[in-house]
């Protein structure tokens, strides 16, 4: 019991900190004199490189390993460790929602992660939503565009996927403010990553024509992420239809050198 109020209290001691350098290194990160309706890819050279690395594991690691396990397991169990994975972020949810000065949806995350805790087994069972509580899903990415921190520069994270500076500081601060990291202890702590990772595994499998049309079939899949990931980011976000960046004449599937 001790070392669990220890944890706690750290945490609560480290979170202000870990709050302030996010907001720090966002704003170095983000660039003011950059549109959010174009695109700001100073790194590009070694995005495209981030961009094979995360091609070669999927096409050796990831892709493989997901088509057995949406072979081994059926569609309904899958669907309940995919709620099992969202049932875990809900405590980040709460957190988000709070920072952003949601008490509203705050208070909603909190109770449907009570209901389905309690009657939906622990939230492989989505509960909830038979019961009309819909789910408004957030993250520390979205806070800090709540707090005016600018998008920043397109990045491609090891492993990840695209991001921005502003995605990027969220990311590992969702991770580091996620509830079940900070207070569990080994192994308990690693069941969310877990979770996510077999989640993003069936995700993989039911998506895997149109993955698989971005990476393999485009003749530039690093340009096309990219985009497909602005758009549907900035529209999550909230971004203007207007204010998001579509380029007219690019086609994914012309290949970029051919006029070299």
């Amino acid at each position: 019991m001790n070392s669990l109020r220890n944890t706690v209290s750290k945490s609560l001691v480290l979170s202000p900190l870990i709050l302030c350098g996010a907001l720090l290194l966002s704003a170095c990160a983000s660039d003011p004199g950059v549109s959010r309706a174009g695109i700001y890819d100073p790194k590009e050279e070694s995005n495209r490189m981030v961009h094979g690395f995360n091609k070669d594991v999927d096409k050796y690691l990831f892709s493989p390993a997901s088509n057995g396990y949406g072979s081994l397991f059926p569609k309904p169990v899958r669907r309940g460790f995919s709620n099992f994975a969202d049932h875990l972020s809900l405590p980040n949810d709460v957190v988000n929602h709070t920072l952003q000065g949601d008490l509203e949806e705050a208070t909603g995350s909190a109770f449907r992660f009570v209901v389905n805790t309690i009657f939906g087994l622990a939230g492989f069972i989505d509960t909830a939503t038979a019961m009309d509580i819909p789910r408004d899903d957030t993250d520390f990415g979205e806070t800090l565009t709540v707090w005016g921190v600018q998008e920043g520069a397109y990045v491609e994270l090891p492993f990840f996927g695209p991001s921005t500076s502003r995605d990027s500081v969220g990311l590992v601060t969702d991770i580091i403010l996620n509830p079940f990291v900070v207070v569990f202890r080994n192994p308990t702590q690693y069941v969310g990553a877990a979770a996510y990772v077999v989640d993003r595994m069936g995700d993989r499998y039911d998506y895997d024509t149109s993955i698989d049309s971005i990476l393999y079939d485009s003749a530039d899949s690093y340009a096309q992420a990219r985009i497909i990931y602005l758009q549907n980011r900035r529209h999550q976000l909230g971004v203007a239809g207007e204010e998001t960046y579509v380029d007219p004449e690019f086609d994914p599937y012309e290949d970029p050198y051919d006029d070299f």
